[in-house]
């Protein structure tokens, strides 16, 4: 596991890190999406610029980057250490490319908040789980219209669906990075977790700060 650990860290990071909103805000509109709304680099706040098509297209590379990395995590163990539980490095694999995406290298490690690639990485890891969240995200979404709430809410039931859809034993360490994810995807949400409190949240649509 060191040697495959030793490649997937810093491949899954790079991965994650890759600033998609950044990108093609600055390829297609030569703009910096930092400098709008809420300046996070996520397709929330693309979309709300203005970009609907970038925003789409945000979320989708933001997902594909979190099942790539876990696809390679699958893999590279199953090459590499054929007798660690493939689930480990898997979860290995979600964790550093969540962070990667929270923190990129690219950008002064200020990233997004981690929900499109927190929901690629589990896509892979725990699919039912995953798309258990998303639906609950949406629902939320349409009867609130608040994105951060939706986001907040699916991240906090995410363990509690994964444990559901459970088949068979899950080592201790899966189980931890799907809890500790979900918590690192409420955290990143601290200020407007304070904006929902205070009433002063943005709603899906409305053109003001996320």
């Amino acid at each position: 596991m060191p040697l495959a650990s030793l490649i997937l860290v810093p491949i899954a990071y790079l991965l994650g890190s890759i600033p998609s909103g950044y990108v093609l805000m600055r390829l297609f509109r030569h703009q910096d999406i930092r400098s709008f709304g809420s300046g996070n680099i996520g397709a929330t706040n693309v979309l709300r610029s203005g970009g609907k098509g970038l925003g789409a297209a945000t979320f989708l590379v933001d997902v594909l980057k979190g099942c790539a990395s876990v696809w390679l995590g699958a893999w590279l163990g199953a090459w590499l250490a054929p007798n660690v539980n493939l689930l480990n490095m898997e979860a290995l694999a979600a964790l550093v490319a969540v962070l990667g995406h929270m923190f990129p290298v690219w950008l002064g490690f200020k990233g997004g908040k981690g929900v499109a690639t927190g929901f690629g990485v589990f896509l892979v890891a725990s699919p039912w789980a995953a798309l258990a969240a998303i639906s609950l995200f949406i629902v939320v979404l349409f009867f609130s219209r608040y994105v951060s709430l939706a986001s907040i809410l699916g991240a906090a039931c995410f363990p509690c669906f994964a444990w559901y859809f459970a088949h068979g034993n899950h080592p201790p360490f899966f189980i931890a990075v799907q809890a500790f994810v979900a918590l690192l995807i409420i955290v990143k949400h601290h200020q407007n977790i304070r904006r929902l409190l205070a009433g002063t949240e943005s709603r899906f649509g409305a053109k003001k700060t996320a």
